[in-house]
C-alpha cells in the first residue's frame, strides 16, 4: 500500500462518546466536521446513532454526504449558508442552518419564500469568540424578527473561546444566560447549548440543555484540561517501508545528515501525507512521499508511524486537532 492506513476503532469512538455524555449528564451533539477530524464522518456518525441526539458538521455538502449514507438524526450546520442554492441543497437534505448575522438571515428568508422551504433553523449569538453570531444585545429584535418571517428557532447557541480561564468563561456564561433568558419567552421550545469539549470539562454549570463535543469522540482533551477524562485515541496511522539500507554519507532526505547512522528505512508517509515537512517521523526533513528514520525493517513491512496525534503535535508546535484532520484527510480508512 503506497498511501498511509489509518487503523480507525469506532468502539473506541463510541466509548469515549459515552464517557462525554455520562460526565455531562446532558444531551450530545456529536460534531462530525471535517471527515470527523480525519476520521470518516459517515462511518463515526453510524456507529454513534445510539448515543448522540444529533450531529454538527461546517457545510451543507458534508450534511448531504452523511445523509446520503443514511444518517436519519438531524444534523446541524455551523457554517452560514452563502448562496440561495446552498440553502435550497440543505433543504433538500433535511439539513438545520444556522443563522448568524442579518445577511444571512435576510438571505435564507429570501429563498425561504421564493421556494417554499422549511423555516426551521438554529441562531447562534456572539459571547467573545468573534467568530459567528448575533450581538447578545440585539436578542430581542432577532427575535421579533424570526417571529415575524415565520421562523422556527429549534436551538440557539454561542461558542467558549477560552474555557480554561474562568473570567473569559464566566462573561461568556453570563451574556448567553442574558440571550436565553431573552429568548425563551419568543421560543420557549428551543434547546440552548454552549459547551464544547472544553466547556464540559469547565463544569455541567455551563452545560444548559445539550452539549457539543468533538475532539473528545476521538480520544483527546484541550491541553488545559488534559487527563480530565480517560478517553482514548481511536485512530493508529500506518505506513509501509519502501527502502531498508546503509547510511552511505551525504543527506537524509533533503538536507544534510546531522552524525552518522547505520541502518537506514525510507517510509512511504511526508508532507503530502499531511505529516509536517519539519520532521518529527524519523531523521531529517520529510519528503512529500517519504519519511526517512533508523531501522532495519524489511522491504514492505507496514510499521505504525502516529499513535498519540497530541505527543506528535507538540513537536510541532500545533495541535492535535489539526495533525488528524490532515493525516487522516490523505489516508486510507480501516476500520477495527
Amino acid at each position: 500500500m503506497q498511501k498511509t492506513c489509518a487503523e480507525i476503532s469506532l468502539n473506541t469512538v463510541v466509548r469515549n462518546a459515552a464517557l462525554v455524555r455520562e460526565y455531562a449528564n446532558a444531551p450530545l451533539i456529536a460534531v462530525v466536521k471535517d471527515d470527523a477530524y480525519g476520521h470518516g464522518a459517515e462511518a463515526v456518525a453510524h456507529a454513534l446513532e445510539g448515543v448522540a441526539e444529533m450531529f454538527a458538521v461546517s457545510t451543507a455538502e458534508e450534511g448531504a454526504a452523511l445523509r446520503t449514507a443514511g444518517i436519519g438524526k438531524e444534523i446541524l450546520l455551523f457554517t452560514p449558508l452563502l448562496t440561495e442554492e446552498e440553502i435550497v441543497r440543505a433543504d433538500a437534505y433535511r439539513l438545520t442552518p444556522t443563522l448568524s448575522s442579518i445577511a444571512a438571515f435576510d438571505l435564507f428568508v429570501r429563498a425561504a419564500d421564493r421556494f417554499g422551504l422549511s423555516r426551521r433553523v438554529q441562531l447562534s449569538f456572539n459571547t467573545g469568540m468573534n467568530r459567528y453570531g448575533f450581538r447578545p444585545e440585539r436578542t430581542a429584535s432577532v427575535m421579533r424578527k424570526a417571529q415575524e418571517c415565520g421562523l422556527e428557532v429549534e436551538g440557539i447557541y454561542s461558542h467558549f473561546y477560552l474555557p480554561e480561564n474562568e473570567e473569559a468563561r464566566e462573561e461568556q456564561y453570563r451574556l448567553f444566560s442574558q440571550v436565553r433568558e431573552r429568548a425563551a419567552g419568543f421560543f420557549p421550545a428551543a434547546k440552548f447549548h454552549l459547551s464544547a469539549t472544553g466547556g464540559i470539562l469547565a463544569g455541567n454549570k455551563y452545560n444548559f440543555d445539550m452539549v457539543r463535543c468533538g475532539i473528545a469522540l476521538y480520544g483527546y482533551l484541550p491541553s488545559a484540561f488534559a487527563g480530565a477524562l480517560p478517553v482514548r485515541p481511536a485512530m493508529k496511522v500506518y505506513a509501509s517501508v519502501t527502502r531498508r539500507g546503509k547510511f552511505a554519507g551525504g543527506g537524509v532526505g533533503y538536507a544534510a545528515a546531522e552524525g552518522d547512522f547505520g541502518r537506514l528505512n525510507t517510509l512511504s508517509a511526508g508532507y503530502g501525507s499531511g505529516f509536517f515537512r519539519a520532521g518529527g517521523l524519523g531523521v531529517g526533513k520529510l519528503c512529500m512521499d517519504a519519511a526517512i528514520r533508523e531501522g532495519d525493517a524489511p522491504f514492505g513491512r507496514r510499521v505504525c508511524i502516529l499513535r498519540d496525534a497530541a505527543e506528535y503535535a507538540a513537536k510541532q508546535g500545533t495541535t492535535a486537532y489539526e495533525v488528524l484532520v490532515c493525516v487522516g484527510r490523505a489516508a486510507e480508512k480501516r476500520y477495527v
